[in-house]
């Protein structure tokens, strides 16, 4: 395993990162087997695991939690925090108030007294950044979190934070967790290269752009019907077309799809690792098997061909992070 320096805090990580999302009753429920996909992972040499809270509400913090037992200090524990954990409107985002509470409800969770990376899940647009990083500084400073980290953060936000930590001498974010794959190249145009101007690592989640990559998704066929109707992009033409370029590609390179497309993720120079979301043992044995591929500059120049660097193909991800200016009609629309 050779393993990168995740930005400038110092702390070395795995190409790969085991994310906990699919563990708990969104994909996984038996507890047991999801231990030993933790297991597997942290003896093929993956050093970082991250969930979050709202996954399975809590429910993975849980299973990760016990699947550390024993292991803990040879791990790179990161969970996030940001995203509605019940109807009370002030279990969210990252106020003061909330994140005090949060990453207690983490800790416990995850049976530990540290977490390594702590993350704000998406951009809180009604919380002043300023007391976000305060209220992060003090859980740095306390001992609790070592680095703290930001996740679908938009360049120009990112560029924002790092100033306001600056100019007040807080805790600044270490790290960026935005969506990247063949399919959502997005991030290379501003978010990455923001990044690298400021030292962060960044953790790519989605490589498999949802299961796009898998080479099961193709024009024309029958797809899981459970996931075509959860995410649009399954029925996207567009991404179908992509796909079916990408198809031959790999079989020429002699890959399966899903180890071109973590091999491409895993390319860039600024991405410190890519995260994957195995639901079975199955599925994290095909991505381990292909921890090793690096891929051609002739295949890179061919993947650039059919999605060009810095674009994203078809609809927007369902998950993405949208601006208030996006969302909101009256910030883009004058008063009659």
């Amino acid at each position: 395993m050779h393993y990168r320096t995740l930005g400038r805090t110092g702390i070395r990580v795995s190409p790969y990162a085991l994310g906990a999302m699919m563990f708990g009753a969104i994909g996984n429920p038996d507890h047991d087997d999801a231990i030993r996909i933790v297991h597997k992972a942290l003896d093929a040499g993956i050093n970082l695991v991250d969930t979050a809270d709202v996954y399975s509400r809590g429910e993975s913090e849980e299973i990760v939690g016990r699947a550390l037992k024993g292991r803990r200090e040879e791990v790179v524990l990161a969970t996030k925090l940001g995203l509605p954990m019940s109807d009370d409107p002030n279990h969210r985002g990252a106020s003061r108030r909330w994140i005090t509470t949060a990453v207690e409800d983490s800790l416990r969770r995850l049976q530990t007294d540290h977490i390594d990376l702590y993350q704000i899940h998406r951009p809180d647009p009604g919380t002043d950044v300023e007391e976000t990083l305060s209220a992060l500084t003090d859980l740095v400073r306390s001992g609790k979190v070592r680095a703290v980290g930001s996740s679908a953060m938009p360049a120009s936000d990112i560029v924002e934070a790092q100033w306001t930590a600056e100019r007040r001498g807080l805790e600044r974010f270490r790290t960026e967790q935005p969506t990247y794959s063949i399919l959502n190249r997005g991030i290379e145009a501003e978010v990455l290269p923001v990044a690298r101007r400021y030292g962060m690592g960044t953790l790519v989640w989605s490589p498999l752009a949802k299961g796009m990559l898998t080479g099961r998704i193709r024009k024309g066929q029958a797809t899981d019907l459970r996931r075509a109707t959860r995410f649009r992009s399954f029925a996207d033409e567009r991404r179908l077309d992509a796909v079916e370029r990408l198809v031959p590609l790999a079989e020429e390179a002699g890959l399966p799809m899903t180890h071109l497309a973590m091999a491409f993720a895993t390319a860039h120079p600024d991405v410190s690792s890519a995260i994957i979301g195995p639901r079975t043992m199955e599925q994290l044995d095909d991505l381990l098997a292909g921890l090793d591929v690096v891929l051609s500059p002739e295949i890179l120049d061919r993947v650039d061909e059919i999605v060009p660097p810095g674009t994203d193909v078809g609809d927007r991800d369902e998950s993405a992070y949208l601006p208030p200016a996006l969302v909101e009609p009256g910030l883009r629309r004058r008063a009659a």
